[in-house]
């Protein structure tokens, strides 16, 4: 077995007539959730929802388009290359602008397994 994964994020097995390619999956990643969307323009059915009964904390980055994300009421627009933390218990939901927009999101639990390497802890640890 390789060391290492790499692909196409439009050769990825999607979900949803594309709108959400399997990335984690595809790449094996079993430690975290790994998600890219890509909504076009006008996309109004991406689900409201939130993570208070799995505790997953997610990161959102815009790749690329444009959107805001509805947190808890609030309207937070992102722009391309920003990142974006929500806690488990926000409810949220996305709204991509009018270019649409490619999203890379990613998930875990706090209380999972996973332990941060030394070297990209940048002094900080959880």
């Amino acid at each position: 077995m390789s060391r290492y994964t790499i692909m196409a994020i439009g050769d990825m097995a999607a979900l949803h007539h594309g709108a959400v390619r399997l990335a984690a999956a595809e790449l094996g990643v079993e430690s975290f959730g790994l998600q890219v969307l890509d909504l076009p323009a006008g996309f109004r059915d991406y689900p409201e929802h939130n993570h208070a009964a799995d505790g997953q904390e997610e990161v959102y980055v815009l790749l690329r388009g444009s959107g805001e994300f509805e947190i808890d009421g609030d309207r937070v627009p992102i722009d391309p290359g920003s990142m974006l933390r929500i806690d488990a218990a926000a409810t949220r939901m996305f709204w991509p602008g009018a270019e649409g927009a490619r999203v890379l999101a990613i998930g875990c639990a706090p209380a999972g397994a996973y332990e941060r390497p030394e070297q990209f802890s940048g002094g900080v640890r959880p």
